[in-house]
């Protein structure tokens, strides 16, 4: 069975380096056999490739990818802790801040993007609990947001 990086790898996805912090909070934090991420943001190369709210500036397909792209980052902040995505058990849970112009209810769709691509890499241990949430704002004008918490070994 291909390991998590191969698989990545397979979807043609490259882990990059932990974005650093934009406040006072560390990447992610490991308790005993879980890794807490912090919210991670849609950055590439530590630029948002789209801003504004999702059903206004930017689309549901588009917010889909960059939920995504969280969930990227978030794999790399879960790797630089524990040194090989192998480690992770499961994906327990997943955490989407959606922000939302008015009226705006696709929240569950946009958030799929993290949840498929965890799906993708790690077979049945990527099968998550979930909260998919609309905000007015998030950090830098982002369209996503995305938190996960994985039992490691």
């Amino acid at each position: 069975m291909a390991t998590p990086e191969e698989r990545l790898a397979e979807l043609g996805l490259t882990l990059p380096e932990v974005v650093p912090p934009l406040a006072a909070y560390v990447p992610a934090v490991r308790t005993g056999d879980h890794v807490y991420t912090s919210g991670q943001l849609p950055l590439v190369k530590g630029e948002l490739g789209v801003t504004g709210k999702v059903g206004a500036e930017v689309s549901a397909e588009e917010a889909k990818e960059q939920a995504r792209i969280c969930a990227v980052n978030a794999l790399a902040a879960i790797k630089a802790l524990v040194g090989e995505l192998s480690q992770v058990v499961r994906i327990v849970k997943v955490v989407g801040f959606v922000a939302s112009a008015p009226g705006f209810t696709g929240q569950p769709q946009v958030v799929n993007g993290a949840s498929e691509l965890l799906g993708e890499v790690f077979g049945e241990a990527g099968k998550h609990a979930r909260s998919a949430v609309g905000v007015a704002v998030l950090p830098l004008d982002a369209p996503v947001e995305v938190e996960v918490i994985a039992e490691v070994r």
